[in-house]
């Protein structure tokens, strides 16, 4: 193939994406600054980033066609710097949402928002790496959002909150930070973030339960691993003194399996379990110790705001 006939099918994927998801795309003035959308949902909702809206509950929504709307804020949730907005009028219909768990290291993506206020502005790049952790914007030391995909599609202020696209034009990231040069972050639109939207329409806001561990993924033995057919488990780094985990017996150094039964191979399948369903109420742990298979009950607090 041609230089050019390969640069033509380029172009022609990231204007195909541009054209479909530019028109779901808004522009977002507050009173303490600004940065973009993407509409998710019939009836004018649409998402953005909670340091977008900040302390703010209203503000001004621009289209790509130049319409303008007031909007207010139906929530947000600083530990997946996610938050939820809604137009009463003029909103365009729901973009495509995709699945960013089927994502792959290289993918095309397109990034669409409005960097420095220039509205509707269109860069494209690729998956430069998956699975990434972000410190949260939040008062909770050491909180950090999980599973972030990194793309060197160019991100600059104003971008956060706007759309990043596979070359399907389904939006599969929510642009959230500038890293550095060539470097930027979003927040995955996947079932654990889709939760936390259908949250935020009801309630407002994400109430969370707490164990209190820092831990790693780590590979099982073999023989564990044959056993019971998972291949990693949560290697607990830290246990918080006084946090549920240290009264229900968790140790440094245990191998996480699973946690409400649910099999456990990074932080992220913790956090999973961690809504409000399960505060106050008994939670079982089984870890791998000494060689041993331990269960523990561990009884989850909230988590502070």
């Amino acid at each position: 193939m041609e230089d050019s006939d390969a640069l033509d099918a380029y172009s022609r994927s990231v204007s195909s994406v541009a054209a479909e998801v530019t028109p779901h795309v808004a522009s977002l003035s507050l009173a303490r600054g600004g940065g973009s959308a993407v509409v998710f949902a019939d009836d004018g909702y649409l998402i953005t980033n909670a340091h977008v809206v900040g302390q703010d509950r209203r503000g001004v929504a621009t289209f790509s066609d130049g319409s303008e709307a007031d909007f207010t804020v139906v929530g947000a949730d600083p530990l997946s710097d996610l938050a939820v907005v809604r137009v009463r009028d003029g909103a365009p219909p729901a973009a495509r949402l995709g699945d960013a768990d089927k994502l792959v290291v290289g993918q095309l993506v397109v990034a669409i928002g409005s960097p420095l206020g220039l509205a509707g502005s269109v860069t494209a790049g690729v998956v430069s790496a998956l699975g990434r952790s972000l410190p949260a914007r939040t008062r909770n030391a050491g909180r950090v959002i999980e599973n972030v995909i990194q793309t060197d599609a160019a991100l600059n202020p104003g971008n956060s909150g706007g759309a990043l696209a596979d070359s399907n034009g389904r939006v599969v990231g929510v642009n959230t930070a500038v890293a550095g040069i060539g470097l930027g972050m979003a927040v995955p639109i996947n079932s654990t973030t889709r939760r936390i939207i259908d949250t935020l329409l009801v309630e407002g806001k994400v109430r969370r339960a707490y164990l209190g561990v820092v831990g790693t993924p780590a590979p099982l033995p073999d023989e564990v691993a044959e056993h019971t057919g998972q291949r990693a488990g949560l290697r607990v780094m830290e246990v918080v003194p006084g946090g549920p985990a240290q009264r229900a017996g968790l140790h440094a150094g245990d191998l996480v399996l699973t946690v409400g039964r649910a099999r456990v191979a990074d932080a992220q399948d913790i956090q999973r379990q961690l809504f409000a369903e399960v505060i106050g109420t008994r939670l079982p742990i089984t870890v791998l110790r000494n060689g041993a298979m331990v269960d523990v009950i561990a009884t989850p607090s909230e988590l502070a705001g």
